[in-house]
C-alpha cells in the first residue's frame, strides 16, 4: 500500500503512539487527520501535514463526522483515504476485589467502550468509506491497523478491564480481516509491550527500572517511533493481513 499521496486517519493522535505515528506518516507524504478529544488537541504538537479533528471514538455520530471530515480533505487534495491507525485508549488499574470494594462496573464498561468499541467504531465507519475507493495496483482499497497490548494475552493483577478490552481487539483482527477482504481492505493489529508514553510519565524511577529489567532484550522501554515504524511496515507489506504482531522485546508479563 502506497503511503505517499494518501489520506490517513490516526486516533489518539495528540500524544504518545498516535502522535508519533501521525508525524511519521506525514513525513512519508501522507495527509494525516488526527482524531482526539478536544482537550487533548489543545496541547497536541503542531506538525506539517497533520490536522486534528475533535472526535470521541465511543460516539458513533462523532466518528462519522470525523471520517466525513477526513474524506473532505481527501477529496479536496485528491488523496484517497486508504490508511486508518487506531491508537486511542486508556489503561486504568483496579482489582476485581480490593480494600476499596468491588471493581467499579462503570469503569470496566468505560475501558471497554474506549479501547474496544471505539476501535470498532472507527474501523467500521472508515471501512465503509474506503470500500468506495478505486483499487490500487494490488487491488487494495485500504489498510487498518489496530492497537492491542501484550496485556490482551497476559493481563497483570489490576488489569482485568484493560486486558479484556485489548483481548477483544486481538480477537477482532482475523474476523475483521475476513469481513473486509471482499472490499480489498487489510486489517492488522500491533500488540505493544511496555512503551515510553505519557501513561508511564508519572511512575517512579524505581518502577520504571523494574519494567525495563523485565524485558529480555533490549532491556528498555519501547519508543513510540518504533511503533510508528512497525505500523509503516504493516501498511507497506501487501501480504500482511489478519495478523497480530507483538512488539515487546520478548517480554511475557508476570502476574504483577
Amino acid at each position: 500500500m502506497q503511503i505517499t499521496d494518501t489520506t490517513a486517519i490516526v486516533t489518539g493522535a495528540a500524544s504518545g503512539l498516535g502522535a508519533a505515528t501521525a508525524a511519521h506518516l506525514a513525513s512519508l507524504g501522507a495527509r494525516v487527520v488526527g482524531f482526539d478529544l478536544e482537550q487533548s488537541i489543545a496541547s497536541a504538537p503542531s506538525v506539517d501535514g497533520v490536522s486534528y479533528v475533535a472526535v470521541d471514538v465511543t460516539d458513533p455520530e462523532a466518528v462519522t463526522r470525523g471520517v466525513d471530515a477526513a474524506i473532505a480533505i481527501a477529496s479536496d487534495e485528491d488523496r484517497p483515504l486508504r490508511i486508518v491507525i487506531n491508537c486511542a485508549g486508556i489503561a486504568p488499574s483496579a482489582r476485581i476485589v480490593s480494600r476499596k470494594g468491588v471493581h467499579d462496573p462503570r469503569l470496566f464498561a468505560k475501558v471497554v467502550d474506549i479501547n474496544l468499541n471505539g476501535t470498532f467504531n472507527v474501523l467500521a465507519f472508515a471501512a465503509e468509506r474506503m470500500a468506495a475507493n478505486e483499487p490500487d495496483a494490488q487491488d487494495q482499497r485500504g489498510v487498518i491497523i489496530n492497537t492491542a497490548s501484550v496485556a490482551g494475552y497476559e493481563g497483570q493483577i489490576g488489569q482485568v478491564a484493560y486486558a479484556a478490552s485489548k483481548g477483544g481487539v486481538i480477537s477482532m483482527t482475523i474476523a475483521a480481516a475476513r469481513d473486509l477482504a471482499q472490499h480489498g481492505i487489510r486489517v492488522n493489529t500491533i500488540a505493544p509491550g511496555v512503551v515510553e508514553t505519557p501513561m508511564l510519565a508519572t511512575v517512579s524511577d524505581e518502577f520504571r527500572e523494574a519494567l525495563e529489567a523485565s524485558v529480555p532484550f533490549p532491556s528498555r522501554l519501547a519508543r513510540p517511533d518504533e511503533y510508528a515504524a512497525l505500523a509503516t511496515f504493516l501498511i507497506s507489506h501487501d501480504y500482511m493481513n489478519g495478523e497480530v504482531v507483538r512488539m515487546d522485546g520478548a517480554l511475557r508479563m508476570a502476574p504483577r
